[in-house]
């Protein structure tokens, strides 16, 4: 039982710290709209968000994996909300993120997803929607099938794998450093310390992960070619 809570501790945490933006922050009222959709017209033309290393991404790749991820965060509600600009920069900001990392974990033929994660992960998704003609509805309407669809799913899981096997050792926390942050903290904190233990040192975990995955992505970075080509692409140029 500690090992599976454990599992669903890091899957959270890692999920979190990929994206480090506020991604799930759509608006809910506002009818459909796209920075890539013509004036008077409905449709949206396709053209290139940036180019990462070799990889193009489109403004389709990117409006459908961000529904994916608002999806997997919020609900099925989230699949038809509206895509403002500050949507899709949180969602470009980790559509770069997992491509820098699954591109390096390429070269070296490393960090395969586990099938049975990626399946787990696409059967959660599943149980968003009200029954498979609402899913198969939903990827019919932003021109994606199951295989895309599945294919987003693992390069996230693999993405999370990644970084986890590189800081999660380094974001341990020991007794001493909780206690110390007890014993700086008691007056507010309330209670003995034992009461609270578990609590805090999650807390100084997930915060040293989070520090410690920014610099991961500032390092990957900045060994790489990132060409953001869109208006609002640029606009979170220099961001982790």
């Amino acid at each position: 039982m500690a090992a599976r809570r454990g599992q669903g501790t890091k899957t959270g945490l890692v999920v979190g710290w990929l994206a480090l933006t506020p991604v799930a922050v759509a608006r809910l009222a506002a009818p459909e709209t796209s920075p890539g959709a013509e004036a008077g017209e409905g449709r949206v033309i396709d053209r290139v968000v940036a180019v990462i290393g070799n990889q193009v991404l489109t403004l389709s790749e990117l409006e459908f994996e961000t529904r994916v991820m608002l999806v997997q965060r919020g609900g099925v509600r989230a699949a038809e909300v509206s895509l403002d600009e500050q949507t899709l920069q949180g969602a470009l900001e980790l559509a770069i993120n997992q491509r820098l990392l699954v591109a390096g974990a390429d070269r070296l033929q490393a960090f395969q997803a586990d099938r049975s994660e990626v399946e787990a992960r696409l059967k959660l998704f599943r149980e968003r929607f009200e029954d498979e003609p609402a899913l198969l509805a939903f990827l019919a309407r932003h021109d994606a099938d199951l295989e895309q669809l599945t294919a987003v799913l693992e390069r996230g899981v693999r993405a999370e794998r990644i970084l986890d096997s590189r800081i999660r050792l380094r974001a341990q926390v020991g007794e001493a450093e909780v206690r110390r942050y007890w014993e700086e903290h008691k007056a507010t904190l309330g209670g003995p310390y034992e009461s609270v233990r578990e609590t805090l040192k999650e807390k100084l975990f997930r915060e040293r992960y989070g520090q410690l995955a920014k610099d991961e992505f500032k390092q990957v970075r900045d060994s790489a070619r990132i060409r953001r080509v869109a208006p609002f692409a640029r606009t979170g140029e220099g961001e982790p």
